[in-house]
């Protein structure tokens, strides 16, 4: 019985040991693991701080290449050149009557200024001072000495496109895009990278590398995105042209927030090599690059200028379909479908007001209006686009931003990717009284749960595209005017109102060409009637839209044109109608 006793004393005291031992390796473990976390984060605010270093230096660089200029070539006319549309600076570019010279260093100066109070550029890029020694005199290029800015995803060598991500700082691309390469061969000058909101996936701009841009109709209100950079300098006068990126209205929606034209052409009409995205390889709503500029006939410029034989060279995924200039300037009387209001999300006073004012016009001008509405809106807005963009739960989108510090709108936009789905299929079937979009939503970003439903969803989505292809030709309809969001929110409203994206992102899942065009400005009796918006549905997300847009008088209202795919020209076409038309009415 002593010995056991012993014995037993003995695995006590063992016991007792290994506890205290045990617990001493936790404690270790725990620390080293927080000063892991710690030294990650010095880490990441070491890299934010050296690209934000970076940005300063070479912003210093420009100012200094730009004030060496000034002092021997003082007799350029800035304002005269900032002035000139387009098309009329490259006639005078092709006629000798204004050098490279004096149009690049113009619109340097103008964007050094304009980006010190809108903080909308991410990089000047330096070579394009040396790209101007080797520009020559060779005219050929259809933009010969025309300076362009870049969205910031837009692949240019030696420049990082970090998708304002921290985990792509220190990056650089390894080659020029293909529409880069393309840019250049026509005489283009790119010379800037202008700003993104954090992923790309939101209509806001802001990240927490280059922080937030402004708007230039109102410092105080969001120039929209994913390209509000863009939209922000081409507005304020920083550039005459530009590139952006569209996957749910990217382009469209900073161009109306900012009072300019954007157009998203159909997808695979340009080529997306060099182009960087968040979700890389998703295909149910697919993204597009397209151009920015301050009136229609500079994007058919570009778009002429790019759909080249260079282009379908470079790039042979890409249909060989030179612009067709017989469509964009035809005068044929169109058949011209259109709606105020989509039945999923009721658009402000001035978005409708818009519609029917520009209808109004296109009718006394010859051309017949057909009432149109989308089809089963309420299904395909979660079914088929949320759902197939987020097929994988957001699973994707999350590790993107892992370990990374995120600005306060786009943390609670991806809110719902961390919930687990079993409670977000809870939260669904308890909100769905109340809110059956929002129930709807939870439901859809659960995603789809194996390949067989990726398939199935890809295969509603074909469907639902051809569904309403025939639609449009039983109603026999050319083109399509509706709205187009607005006016500008505040800021990071974007990453909690997403329902009115209805707008703009249906004719990226349908893969239609679509184009926004500045026709108004809000008035006073706009505003006075927002004060009684209640929304279709009446929920805290027809709440949200209501804050996001108060606040609005004297800020821009666009009109949205849409045409089939492969139809680019005849969306242009229509654009420019609209253009011409309320410009001959102001």
């Amino acid at each position: 019985m002593q010995d056991l006793k012993v014995l037993l004393d003995g695995v006590k005291g063992d016991t007792g040991t290994a506890a205290v031992l045990g617990a001493a390796a936790c404690g270790v473990v725990g620390v080293l693991l927080l000063l892991r976390t710690v030294s990650r984060g010095r880490e990441v605010e070491r890299k934010i701080q050296r690209a934000r270093s970076r940005r300063t230096e070479v912003l210093q660089r420009a100012d200094q290449a730009v004030l060496r200029y000034r002092q021997t070539h003082s007799t350029a006319d800035s304002a005269s050149i900032l002035a000139l549309p387009l098309a009329e600076l490259r006639e005078k570019l092709q006629t000798g009557s204004l050098s490279p010279e004096d149009v690049l260093y113009t619109y340097m100066e103008q964007t050094l200024a304009v980006n010190a109070k809108l903080n909308c550029c991410t990089e000047i890029i330096m070579e394009s001072f040396d790209q101007l020694k080797t520009i020559g005199s060779n005219k050929d290029g259809l933009l010969y000495g025309v300076p362009i800015s870049l969205k910031e995803n837009i692949s240019y060598k030696n420049y990082t496109s970090t998708c304002g991500m921290v985990k792509n700082l220190d990056k650089p691309a390894q080659k020029d895009s293909v529409l880069v390469e393309v840019l250049k061969k026509q005489g283009a000058i790119p010379f800037a990278k202008t700003n993104v909101p954090q992923a790309l996936l939101s209509y806001d701009c802001s990240n927490p590398i280059y922080g937030e841009t402004k708007n230039p109709c109102n410092p105080k209100k969001s120039p929209g995105g994913s390209s509000g950079g863009e939209g922000a300098l081409i507005t304020a006068g920083g550039s005459v042209l530009g590139l952006g990126t569209d996957i749910g209205g990217s382009v469209r929606i900073p161009a109306s927030f900012c009072g300019i034209c954007g157009f998203k052409p159909t997808a695979g009409r340009l080529s997306s090599l060099g182009v960087n995205s968040s979700l890389q390889g998703q295909k149910s709503v697919l993204t597009t690059p397209g151009p920015m500029a301050r009136d229609v006939d500079s994007l058919a410029l570009f778009m002429q200028a790019v759909l080249c034989d260079h282009m379908f060279e470079l790039d042979p995924t890409v249909p060989p379909l030179p612009f067709n200039m017989q469509t964009y300037k035809s005068s044929r009387p169109l058949r011209i479908g259109y709606y105020d209001n989509d039945g999923y999300s009721q658009p402000s006073p001035s978005m409708a007001r818009a519609v029917r004012e520009v209808k109004a016009l296109l009718e006394d001008a010859g051309h017949t209006l057909v009432p149109y509405l989308p089809l089963k809106l309420d299904h395909t807005m979660t079914e088929l686009l949320l759902r197939g963009l987020f097929a994988d739960g957001g699973v994707t989108l999350l590790e993107q931003v892992k370990g990374g510090p995120m600005v306060p709108g786009f943390a609670l936009q991806i809110l719902p990717y961390r919930i687990p789905n079993w409670i977000k299929k809870f939260l669904s079937l308890l909100i769905k009284p109340v809110s059956s979009r929002v129930a709807g939503f939870l439901s859809a970003v659960c995603g789809v749960g194996s390949p067989q439903n990726v398939w199935k969803n890809q295969a509603a989505v074909a469907e639902y595209t051809n569904e309403t292809i025939s639609y449009w030709r039983k109603i026999n309809i050319d083109v399509l005017l509706c709205p187009m969001i607005g006016p500008a929110y505040w800021p990071r409203y974007a990453g909690k109102s997403s329902t009115p994206l209805s707008y703009s992102m249906i004719y990226n899942l349908l893969n239609f060409s679509a184009g926004t065009v500045t026709v108004s400005t809000v008035t006073e009796e706009d505003e006075e009637e927002l004060k009684h918006f209640k929304g279709i549905y009446q929920d805290f997300q027809d709440r949200l839209f209501k804050e996001a847009v108060t606040g609005g008088v004297g800020l821009p209202v666009s009109v949205q044109c849409v045409s089939l795919p492969w139809q680019d020209e005849m969306c242009l076409r229509l654009m420019k109608e609209v253009e011409e038309l309320v410009r001959s009415r102001k």
